[in-house]
């Protein structure tokens, strides 16, 4: 059994989400020890024990000390299984965080696999729905994995009550070299609301217009969309803005929260996705993050980014824990680049 310090780094949630996604993936047992011992509330919160009880459910894995609060859990695949299966976090925990720890196993079973996730769809502090679906999966799809993804219901805090479903025929991943991002294609993106005012949503969007018309030789073309209550759970919004080059797909995205105003919001999101465009980055900070695991579980590829996150440094560590590979990170142009090596 592999023994792993869950407080490494940061120490958060995605210790414990990557850890089973890998276990499960390579078929390694694990023990998790000192799990967000350094959050407020350490120790499984609901969405955390959620993550983990899907993965379980795709690899048909034991485990002991699956409760609230622990900080200590075991984790023993015994074999990945494809079929339709349903997963609700029972809050407004984020559903994106889950499909983060499925969809790499997902794509190791080899099967079938469909997954229905509620919750919470666009959610502070986790890439929303539309981050996931227009940015993380096309970049997976030019890794060979063709997800398909279907938003059924936004949910918002604290009520939650969204729903996705994602689809995955079988399919093998192949390696990756982002080493430039080509000419640009399109910048494309959508600002919402539910059961707010609709100028929030065009003040969104106009502030990351104004942004990107500075530094975009393409027109940007962003929505701002109110949504029918048919549509959404609870009281909410957003913006996402994503670049399409020959090569990559670049992201950036906020939530509108409560007293933060919604050109600040706008602006941000223009500004982030202006500055990967202006430095030739072939992902954005997030993405790297997130690709990590992917590149790893083929043994190989490359992406260039503005820098090298703490997350991914901590998802560095962990992911050669259990696979045979080396992350490399060395400056190129002004960039960082991030490589994946055998060892």
């Amino acid at each position: 059994m592999l023994e792993i310090d869950a407080s490494y780094g940061e120490g958060g949630g995605q210790m414990v989400r990557m850890a089973v996604a890998l276990a499960a993936a390579t078929g390694r047992a694990i023990g998790l020890r000192n799990i967000r011992i350094k959050r407020d509330k350490p120790g499984l919160a609901p969405q955390h024990m959620t993550a983990v009880r899907a993965v379980a459910a795709l690899s048909n894995a034991q485990i002991e000390g699956l409760e609230l609060r622990s900080q200590a859990l075991r984790f023993t695949p015994r074999g990945l299984m494809g079929g339709v299966h349903r997963f609700e976090v029972g809050t407004a925990g984020s559903i994106t965080l889950v499909l983060q720890a499925l969809l790499p196993v997902m794509i190791a079973c080899g099967r079938s696999v469909e997954v229905s996730v509620s919750g919470g769809s666009d959610v502070r502090q986790a890439p929303s729905i539309d981050y996931f679906a227009n940015v993380l999966l096309p970049l997976l799809a030019r890794m060979g994995a063709a997800p398909r993804l279907d938003l059924i219901h936004r949910g918002y805090y604290p009520r939650g009550g969204g729903e996705v479903r994602l689809t995955l025929a079988p399919g093998k991943l192949r390696a990756v070299s982002l080493d430039a991002a080509g000419p640009l294609i399109a910048i494309e993106g959508c600002a919402h609301v539910a059961n707010l005012p609709e100028h929030i949503a065009t003040r969104m969007r106009d502030a990351a217009l104004e942004r990107l018309h500075a530094v975009a030789e393409v027109a940007p073309r962003i929505s701002a969309q109110v949504l029918d209550p048919a549509d959404a759970n609870g009281t909410g919004g957003g913006i996402v803005v994503w670049a399409r080059t020959q090569n990559t797909v670049l992201g950036a995205g906020r939530v509108a929260e409560r007293g933060a105003r919604a050109e600040t919001l706008g602006a941000s999101v223009g500004d982030e996705l202006a500055s990967d465009l202006v430095a030739g980055s072939t992902v954005d900070l997030h993405a790297c993050d997130q690709l990590l695991v992917y590149l790893a579980l083929v043994g190989g590829g490359s992406c260039l980014a503005r820098s090298v996150t703490s997350h991914a440094h901590a998802a560095m560590w962990l992911i050669e824990q259990f696979l045979p590979v080396r992350f490399v990170i060395a400056p190129q142009g002004g960039l960082m680049r991030v490589s994946v090596r055998p060892r």
